[in-house]
């Protein structure tokens, strides 16, 4: 067996990202983050394959003991034709009992919400990185503004001196 072949074993924590929520990350504090599964049906994984997904505007909700994802946009796949799914419908997150309890439980706490991250594929299933997150006030959110400012002046004139 030759050795620049991969095995399986060696393929297992690829990740394929298919959407990344970067605002989220300025609107918000991220206090806590936690992968998790997302029940989908076929012609919405046929869509996420080909990167067509918005996570502006989504949030996680929890309902009945269960987390939804709420306000998705997976565009429908062309070619599913009749088969399609619905653009915006709320879908199912796959965690466990214990994180629910845990995790999902402290998004009721005053002033915290669950918003999505990132929306990737690890292993040939959909991923999905929600983040239990604060939102920030504007002061907070210049002062960020200030400070990559600052370090992007710094790394320029690191380029320059070279």
């Amino acid at each position: 067996m030759a050795k620049n072949k991969k095995t399986k074993k060696e393929d297992d924590g690829i990740e394929r990202v298919v959407s990344e929520n970067r605002k989220a990350r300025f609107d918000y504090d991220v206090l806590e983050s936690l992968e998790c599964g997302i029940e989908l049906v076929g012609s919405e994984v046929k869509s996420l394959r080909c990167g067509t997904v918005s996570l502006a505007e989504c949030y996680a909700r929890v309902k009945k003991d269960e987390v939804f994802l709420v306000n998705c946009d997976i565009p429908e796949y062309i070619d599913a034709n009749r088969f399609n799914h619905k653009r915006k419908r709320d879908r199912k997150l796959l965690l466990h009992r214990r994180e629910i309890e845990r995790f999902a439980k402290r998004a009721l706490e005053k002033g915290l919400t669950l918003v999505p991250l990132k929306l990737y594929f690890k292993n040939g299933r959909a991923k999905l990185l929600v983040g239990l997150c604060r939102g920030k006030q504007n002061y907070d959110k210049r002062q960020a503004l200030k400070k990559a400012d600052v370090e992007r002046g710094l790394r320029q004139m690191k380029m320059f001196r070279r």
